[in-house]
């Protein structure tokens, strides 16, 4: 076994010690994923609005990031369903954020990965890339009907991270995006989408009718669009709870937080975020809230007038 070969078998290792999995591809892939991406624009397959909003914060350059970058880390770490609970006027309210949101698995990679390739010289740098797409032609995760990477032993139950590193590492696989078989027999999803994005004519999600885009958007809510069908503080459960490939994972749910009615006031107030008192502060940072407080007051206010 060559030396690179060795790096990245202990690399793969090391995250499964810790519960996560992970592929390596070549750097050169970057101008696949660029042109997969701007493809969906110049064929017209996604909406423009979408598009400008959810698709064009990718970086596919390692020029400022990590010049002289030879490889990508896709990582994919278990993450369970966060469950807060807020206090006001005399009640308790239990409001739920989705996996996906919390960036301390990212972190926790990050170092792990520095740990295994700092000693040999080589440097490991966070990347801004289409991770779903990333995950699925690498062999890491298969999608959904619904969009929505499934990792084996997690289900859709986890955050993906990429990352540069200049260690040039073999790649093991680089393919066509894979469906589960499954899928071909179930229209689950589609079935109880609230917003219909689960088409039957296509298999790409229309994302600008996906609850998560207008939940996790600053732009008011739609006239169409019945606050009623809400019923997570940030994205959507709806198409991962009736997936039969999640029934294992479904009770996984972590208590993250509990909110005073003090608390509880300050976001609704929308504060900014600068202004928040230090233990507000904390109780918000292992949710992965603080990087969508912008929309958290409005989106707990809708809660809470449901409830």
């Amino acid at each position: 076994m060559d030396n690179n070969r060795r790096l990245y078998s202990e690399i793969v290792s090391k995250l499964e010690d810790a519960g996560f999995k992970g592929r390596a591809v070549s750097i050169d892939r970057l101008h696949e994923l660029e042109k997969e991406i701007t493809g969906l624009r110049d064929r017209h397959t996604v909406d423009e609005t979408f598009y400008r909003e959810r698709l064009t914060g990718f970086r596919f350059s390692v020029d400022e990031t990590l010049p002289g970058a030879r490889s990508i880390i896709i990582i994919a770490a278990p993450q369970p369903i966060s469950q807060l609970t807020f206090s006001w006027n005399d009640r308790e309210y239990n409001a739920v954020v989705p996996p996906t949101y919390s960036e301390e698995t990212d972190r926790q990679a990050l170092e792990l990965l520095e740990k295994v390739v700092g000693p040999r010289g080589f440097r490991v740098v966070d990347a801004r890339l289409p991770e779903k797409i990333l995950a699925t032609r690498s062999g890491l995760a298969q999608y959904g009907r619904n969009n929505i990477t499934y990792v084996e032993g997690m289900g859709s139950f986890h955050r993906p991270a990429a990352f540069f590193t200049d260690a040039p590492l073999p790649e093991e696989y680089w393919g066509d995006p894979r469906v589960m078989e499954r899928c071909g027999k179930c229209s689950a999803c589609a079935k109880k989408c609230p917003t219909g994005a689960i088409a039957s004519d296509r298999f790409l999600l229309r994302g600008e009718k996906c609850l998560t885009f207008f939940n996790e958007s600053e732009r008011p809510f739609p006239g169409w669009l019945d606050v009623s069908v809400f019923h997570c503080l940030i994205g959507c459960m709806i198409c991962q709870e009736v997936c039969p490939v999640n029934k294992s994972f479904l009770q996984d749910v972590f208590h993250a937080a509990a909110f005073s009615p003090e608390e509880t006031a300050i976001l609704l107030e929308n504060r900014p975020k600068s202004q928040l008192p230090p233990g507000l502060l904390a109780k918000l940072e292992p949710t992965g809230l603080l990087e969508e407080y912008t929309v958290l007051s409005r989106n707990l206010s809708v809660l809470l007038s449901r409830s």
